[in-house]
């Protein structure tokens, strides 16, 4: 237990460390020798930090998608987080971007954490060889699912023409003091994810130790949303329908919002209901954290965000309400826990096998699965089954619910991205701020995050270069 507890803070300096300085420094304090883990139990304890693995922080996304809303003060204080809220395409958001950009840090730290991992876990003793392969893919897993958010937050979105040529993000895979690494391109990192992820799927189980452990149906719902992200439609339905598999559960919104109903119409009455979207959700793949680890409320959203959701939409009714403050009018967070903005649930692969479906013009295929999500969302007054006459009819629809079921993470920036590609479904974001029409166009450099001026600064053995200009 000792050993064990002094790994446990070992590890935690060690993150410490990662996240107040450039990316790659953590090759210069990887333990070796009398510090390195050794025993399976070790090196569980290590999979385990949920703190230091199982964030996947993407708040500039999230400001950019307008997504949240933000006081007019706050926003004064933080340059980077004002420029992508407001859409200021002049604004050097490079020279905003200092050293405190979480995304960055906490991903590569998670990375070498999963890198230390899959390298020293074959050696671990106190284990048999099954328990090892295990770990090592669930390692795998986690690491993939990491660099899937790097990938879609510091590079251009995935397009076959160009993926083989542009840069993403550096691609660190060894736990050895000084390793070198490279800046590989789009195509090389979306080689590298589905090569991790597809690796790790025969030693995976069915069912992990914990929702912070991968299994199977993680595996193959994480396969699903990064070949979607590719425009492998045939890959991503049959990965859909393989998670599916192992966990096609929903939950009911419209039993929650009934069971809460008296609460959430008391007006002047800004109740905290308890999160169902935490670690025993039934809707759970796998668990991850947007940020934040502590419970907590969710974000406040826009007037005009909210008017997006749909009709009658439960989850919505249940999770914020209309509030004012001084010259301020938003929809306060009524939801109070922990929420698995970082992970994958079976309603956004749902929505994966939807928009596969509805690609291949199987339109009615394409709307049972929507509906299927749909039935427990919307209250039954203003529920009609869908039905759709074309592809783009079908994706709309989707889209309007997956920006919804994703929204806050990661996925809901992806899609965004992808869609802007396409001239059908690309979209120029538009909003008022303070009597200022302000707009924000699918092909603006904006959809692409500048890397933190630390990591350029302090690359370590390899070398960074930023992948926008602004």
């Amino acid at each position: 237990m000792k050993r064990i507890i002094r790994f446990n803070i070992y590890i935690a300096l060690i993150l410490g460390i990662v996240l107040t300085s450039g990316c790659s420094k953590y090759l210069d304090i990887v333990p070796k020798g009398r510090k390195m883990p050794t025993t399976l139990a070790d090196f569980e304890a290590l999979m385990r930090d949920e703190y230091g693995n199982h964030r996947y922080p993407h708040l500039q996304a999230i400001y950019l998608l307008n997504d949240r809303f933000e006081r007019a003060e706050a926003l004064n204080y933080y340059p980077l987080n004002k420029a992508n809220y407001m859409w200021s395409e002049g604004e050097n958001r490079v020279t905003y971007n200092n050293s405190d950009e979480s995304a960055y840090y906490t991903a590569y730290a998670a990375i070498s954490s999963y890198n230390l991992l899959v390298q020293y876990a074959p050696e671990a003793t106190e284990a048999t060889d099954a328990e090892r392969k295990v770990l090592i893919a669930q390692a795998k897993l986690g690491r993939a699912m990491h660099y899937f958010l790097l990938v879609n937050y510091y590079a251009d979105t995935y397009d076959a023409s160009s993926a083989g040529t542009k840069l993403s993000v550096p691609l660190i895979e060894s736990a050895d003091i000084g390793a070198p690494y490279q800046q590989v391109t789009i195509q090389e990192m979306y080689d590298y994810i589905i090569r991790n992820a597809s690796e790790a799927l025969p030693d995976l189980p069915v069912k992990g130790a914990t929702i912070l452990h991968g299994s199977k149906g993680a595996a193959h719902a994480f396969l699903a949303r990064v070949y979607l992200q590719m425009g492998d439609y045939d890959k991503a339905l049959t990965s859909a329908n393989e998670a599916l598999a192992q966990n096609d559960k929903l939950f009911d919104w419209v039993a929650f919002y009934n069971s809460y109903q008296t609460q959430i119409d008391q007006p002047g009455v800004y109740p905290s209901l308890p999160s169902p979207r935490t670690y025993d959700f039934e809707e759970n793949y796998i668990f991850g954290h947007e940020d934040a680890t502590y419970s907590k409320r969710e974000y406040n959203i826009r007037t005009d965000r909210a008017a997006r959701f749909e009709a009658g939409d439960a989850s919505f009714m249940s999770r914020w309400k209309l509030r004012t403050i001084g010259t301020d009018t938003y929809y306060y967070s009524i939801m109070t826990g922990r929420f698995n903005d970082g992970g994958i649930t079976t309603s956004e692969v749902y929505l994966i096998k939807a928009e596969c479906l509805a690609r291949e013009d199987d339109w009615s295929g394409a709307m049972q699965a929507l509906n299927a999500v749909r039935i427990k969302r919307i209250l039954p007054a203003q529920y009609t089954a869908l039905t759709a006459a074309s592809t783009a009819e079908a994706i709309e629809y989707i889209r309007r619910t997956k920006e919804s079921i994703t929204l806050f993470s990661i996925v809901a920036f992806a899609d965004m991205r992808r869609f802007n590609k396409e001239p059908q479904y690309a979209r120029t974001l538009a909003k008022t701020e303070n009597g200022t029409a302000l707009t924000l166009a699918p092909g603006s450099h904006m959809w692409t995050m500048p890397f933190p001026q630390g990591a350029i600064n302090n690359p370590g053995n390899g070398t960074i270069h930023q992948n926008v200009n602004q």
